[in-house]
């Protein structure tokens, strides 16, 4: 008899600020969210951070060192678990892909105005405060 498959009860997905050495923000441009930080489902068998640096190579062409994991933001109508973690870029060369139309760096409050899809603003300026970390945001 054949297993059914059963989709799992909750997501979880890790995104990253990634910052170059001019302190500028990675940002990607998705066909349905606009502009945002790299990130994506964390895969079977594999780590929030080993998922965090996949994404953002697979939406950047950007490779990067995770310096720090941030915090939670926790969907709960919707069951997904949003990690983030701080990384700087060590390599790469920016390149899009079907999940990014455009990419790339932006000073703070450049980026700010370009990020406008319901709370991701708020994910970027609480991974940036580090006096928050680490952070716990259910919506």
């Amino acid at each position: 008899m054949q297993k059914v498959f059963t989709p799992p009860k909750h997501i979880v997905s890790a995104a990253t600020i990634v910052t170059n050495e001019q302190g500028e923000i990675l940002l990607i441009k998705g066909p349905r969210r606009g502009w945002e930080m790299p990130g994506g489902q964390v895969e079977e068998g594999e780590s929030l951070k080993e998922a965090a640096k996949r994404e953002t190579k697979e939406e950047t062409g950007i490779d990067i060192e995770v310096m720090k994991f941030c915090g939670i933001f926790q969907n709960v109508t919707d069951s997904i678990c949003n990690t983030l973690f701080l990384a700087k870029a060590i390599g790469g060369t920016l390149t899009t892909s079907p999940e990014s139309l455009e990419v790339g760096y932006y000073p703070i409050e450049q980026a700010f105005e370009m990020v406008t899809f319901k709370n991701f603003r708020q994910r970027i300026e609480c991974c940036l405060d580090e006096s928050t970390h680490p952070f716990y945001i259910e919506f």
